[in-house]
């Protein structure tokens, strides 16, 4: 079965090598010039093909999954580069003009502690980096050392031996967001290694996407923000809406009292909330007890004179203040003149993706001073 979310790639990893799966895992190290994809791109293949994630696609991925079939049948690891530099002229062929510098692990199961630390991690929203030791030998052969370093309270932890060496570089690399591959001098009187290098990986938890209302936005949003790589949650009082047979695409499902169900989750600075419910009340309720977090977005929707009345109501009653009622998103989405529901829903993604990229543009520059 094709998994087919990026976003949880080493999640169906863990639970692949859990279940005794055999696969590979192909992931771009490096790359000079115009490539399809960027360092830390990852893709999971079986004896059946590929199962998950991509290289870019193209001759790069198809290539990828010949050799990772390959080293699949052999067992046997691999680092090979890739270019992209074909003539223009040929029917067939990369023509981006770059290079890619790909490792394929067939030695998964002697990892499977590491990916099983990472998705503990990731259940619990704790950021980490994945550290890949890489030693290649001649004759094509390679190994592979796997290490996954958790962070708690903006500081890393767990680095023992031989990272201890590269502390500085683990800390920069978290720190910029960015995979980062390292040469490693050779040692004196290591005769066997050609090359060995240092791969890092900064892995963080995706942004949540919290729709209040599992209706037919709720419904096209979830789909969407799921190709948008975000953790979808789906929270209606209603089961026979909120369940994986109408949003198959949602993460999480929620099936309680709306306002009781946003007062109890954990809005927090990468929360994007979304309240599409069916009626005035049950919008009310989600943003009277998600006005005042610190969600990183909270968009309602509603028709101008709607948001009035409702901005009139919370200001009398000393629900929020006119700050915080600033910071709603209402009427919600980017006026593309939407009137069907895939086009709101496109709408209100548009919106979540401009939002987020003003953050994260944000904290690029204060990283910057």
């Amino acid at each position: 079965m094709r998994i087919n979310k990026m976003k949880n790639i080493y999640d169906h990893l863990s639970n692949m090598l859990e279940k005794k799966k055999h696969v590979v895992l192909a992931t771009i190290i490096e790359t000079k010039g115009s490539t399809p994809q960027v360092p830390g791109a990852s893709a999971i293949f079986s004896s059946e093909g590929l199962l998950g994630g991509t290289l870019g696609g193209g001759l790069l991925e198809a290539d990828a999954q010949k050799k990772a079939l390959h080293a699949l049948k052999k067992m046997s690891s691999l680092l090979y580069e890739f270019s992209l530099s074909a003539d223009i002229s040929l029917e067939e062929g990369a023509i981006c003009g770059g290079k890619v510098k790909i490792i394929i692990d067939a030695s998964l199961e002697e990892h499977e502690n590491t990916f099983r630390n990472l998705h503990q991690s990731f259940s619990q929203r704790q950021p980490g980096l994945l550290a890949t030791l890489i030693r290649e030998f001649p004759e094509g052969k390679v190994s592979f050392s796997r290490y996954w370093i958790e962070r708690k309270e903006n500081y890393l932890i767990d680095l023992g031996k031989p990272l201890s060496l590269f502390q500085k570089e683990i800390t920069q690399t978290f720190s910029d967001r960015k995979p980062v591959l390292l040469k490693i001098e050779k040692r004196r009187g290591v005769v066997k290694e050609k090359e060995s290098y240092l791969f890092l990986e900064p892995v963080f938890p995706l942004p949540q996407l919290v729709i209040a209302g599992a209706g037919h936005i709720g419904r096209a949003l979830a789909h969407l923000g799921n190709l948008l790589n975000f953790e979808v949650n789906v929270i209606d009082d209603r089961p026979e809406f909120a369940n994986k047979e109408n949003i198959p695409d949602a993460d999480k499902l929620i099936v309680d009292e709306i306002g009781k169900a946003i007062k109890h989750f954990p809005l927090s600075s990468d929360t994007f909330l979304v309240i599409v419910t069916r009626g005035h009340r049950h919008d009310s309720d989600a943003l009277r007890e998600s006005i005042a977090s610190e969600a990183a977005y909270i968009g309602m929707i509603g028709s101008a004179r709607k948001t009035k009345l409702m901005r009139q109501k919370f200001l009398e009653e000393g629900w929020a203040t006119s700050h915080q009622f600033d910071r709603v998103y209402a009427p919600i989405g980017v006026d593309i003149g939407s009137k069907t529901v895939e086009e709101i829903a496109v709408s209100i993604a548009a919106q979540l993706v401009l939002v987020r990229s003003q953050i994260q543009d944000k904290q690029a520059k204060m990283k910057e001073k």
